[in-house]
């Protein structure tokens, strides 16, 4: 299929470039940082002028970007993805993304005789150059099913959740859940330290029982192994999604009770220039603050 990619960062990039070796013809947009997109480039795919050429020459818009507020800009005003659109064309949003700010941009592409499907990721860029990412897709089943080929290029886990929003909606619950767990555990072994306690009798006995699990081994995997990349996902990402987490309960006229703590470490960890470090070493913020 004719595809237009936006936003070709690590991610992105290894996306493109699944869907290059699947046989799929591509249209890339460029930002600041050319790396993926001259990659595309090398391998045959074309570079669009604008948000809207790009989606006027493709069947399937791809967004794969940092915040809500990047998939806003891309996707409006009079060079914008929607301007593109006609009847017929699908855009799938694959980055990490507000619900409410999905829903509304769904309705704008509607209005074009279009339409659009959330898709947040799961697992990591390796996963996806190889085609075996987590696809946590949600919107309109008949269009989903209709580039349910194209998803599966790209996925080994392709999920359909629900109506549009809804794959936004689990993989911020993912992340809060997720950040939440690798901030208990940085806190728990920078306890050890200020205890006397040896880090890895800890994890023995945590490992041991229920409170075993793939985070816990991330998290270890730094503070006792010394590698941070294990879980390569950024201090700054993680204040982002679950910010937005919190946003959501917002939405609903709440507030999160249990986001509230993880928001404020890796808030605070990225105000003292730790943004850029991965999640596991807040074991390095937490034990810092405790000293």
């Amino acid at each position: 299929m004719k595809i237009g990619f936006i936003g070709l960062g690590l991610m992105g990039s290894a996306m493109a470039q699944r869907l290059l070796d699947q046989g799929h013809e591509l249209i890339v947009l460029g930002n600041r940082d050319r790396t993926g997109v001259e990659a595309a480039l090398e391998r045959g795919a074309a570079e669009a002028t604008s948000p809207r050429a790009l989606a006027e020459e493709s069947e399937i818009v791809m967004l794969c970007m940092g915040t809500s507020d990047q998939v806003e800009n891309r996707m409006r005003g009079e060079d914008g993805v929607i301007a593109g659109l006609s009847d017929g064309k699908v855009v799938i949003d694959f980055g990490t993304s507000l619900p409410a700010s999905t829903r509304a941009l769904g309705a704008e592409v509607a209005a074009k005789g279009a339409a659009m499907l959330d898709a947040p990721l799961g697992r990591t860029p390796s996963h996806g150059r190889e085609g075996k990412l987590n696809i946590m897709g949600a919107g309109d089943k008949t269009v989903f099913e209709r580039v349910r080929p194209v998803l599966d290029d790209l996925g080994e886990n392709v999920f359909h959740l629900g109506d549009l929003g809804t794959g936004h909606t689990i993989k911020l619950l993912n992340n809060f859940y997720a950040m939440v767990s690798a901030n208990a555990m940085s806190e728990a072994f920078a306890a050890c330290d200020m205890a006397g306690v040896d880090r890895q009798a800890l994890y023995d006995v945590l490992s041991a029982g229920p409170n075993g699990s793939g985070m816990m081994d991330f998290v270890k995997a730094y503070a006792i192994d010394g590698d941070p990349n294990q879980l390569a996902f950024a201090v700054k990402n993680a204040k982002k999604d679950v910010g937005y987490y919190a946003r959501m309960i917002e939405d609903f006229g709440k507030q999160s009770i249990m986001a509230q703590s993880a928001l404020k470490a890796v808030t605070r960890a990225t105000d003292e220039g730790h943004g850029d470090d991965m999640v596991p070493q807040m074991v390095d913020s937490y034990t810092r603050w405790f000293s």
